[in-house]
């Protein structure tokens, strides 16, 4: 059964890694995708979608302008109709100790991560709030909000993800009356070499080994796939979340649960 036929569903930050991911699991149960990002390999990832079956179409956004936000959202509206699934999950992870950034970089990281998320939700609630129908699914995470790490670095990023989901339950609570669902989900270490600092010159088996290690230190046993975070978005955005509103999930395979012992510490 595909529970999301005739669906019309956004994704931000879906040109790879958890944003493809989310895609490629909405089109399997038979929404039609609007994949958005800032990267021209977007439509590569539209593409493979399409070949698999999926109806998608790749738009380039930068939600760090108004404008463009507007204008892309409209040329949606135009191609499709409506949206009736949001997913705001463009987002960077920077890492820089409090002492060593600057206020442009902080704008910067506020700009995509928190105020993207207004400004495409703002393009979409007017028609929701018209047909009284709309999911829309926040990406925070269990950094900031819930855990971090000794080597630091998290301060902007962490504030940035904690606005998530204060932001969620505002939303939350503003648009219930027009039956629409806001959400925010809260991935721990999902399988992507990005999420750990990993660039491109990285041989594939230097990858690997990375990806294995990390996941024998969590509960489960293995790190998270983009598709398991795709199943949960699959979920919130289907009828049968229509009774939840103003949550945050963690899916992090109980790795928040455990108590492990980084150090040794040593003072400064």
């Amino acid at each position: 059964m595909k529970r999301l036929e005739g669906k019309v569903a956004v994704v931000t930050g879906s040109a790879q890694g958890i944003g493809a991911g989310i895609a490629r699991v909405l089109a399997s149960h038979g929404a039609t995708l609007c994949l958005a990002d800032i990267q021209e390999s977007v439509e590569q990832t539209a593409e493979a979608i399409r070949k698999d079956g999926g109806k998608a179409f790749a738009y380039r956004i930068d939600v760090t302008k108004s404008a463009d936000v507007e204008a892309t959202f409209a040329k949606m509206l135009k191609d499709h109709g409506r949206v009736d699934i949001l997913v705001n999950n463009a987002g960077i992870y920077p890492r820089r100790k409090l002492v060593e950034m600057d206020e442009e970089f902080l704008h910067r990281l506020f700009e995509i991560n928190v105020f993207g998320m207004f400004r495409c939700a703002k393009a979409v609630l007017p028609g929701m709030m018209e047909r009284r129908y709309g999911k829309i699914v926040n990406m925070s995470s269990v950094t900031g909000p819930m855990v971090g790490t000794p080597a630091g670095g998290q301060t902007a990023y962490g504030s940035s993800k904690a606005a998530v989901i204060g932001f969620t339950k505002a939303l939350a609570l503003e648009t219930a009356q027009y039956m629409i669902n806001v959400n925010c989900i809260l991935p721990g270490y999902v399988y992507s070499p990005s999420a750990f600092g990993i660039r491109g010159s990285t041989s594939g088996a230097d990858v690997e080994a990375a990806m294995r290690e990390f996941g024998r230190k969590i509960p489960m046993c293995r790190q998270g796939s983009p598709e398991d975070v795709g199943n949960l978005v699959r979920f919130l955005a289907s009828d049968e979340a229509s009774y939840l509103t103003g949550s945050e999930i963690v899916i992090d395979g109980g790795n928040i649960l455990q108590e492990e012992f980084l150090g040794p510490y040593s003072p400064k």
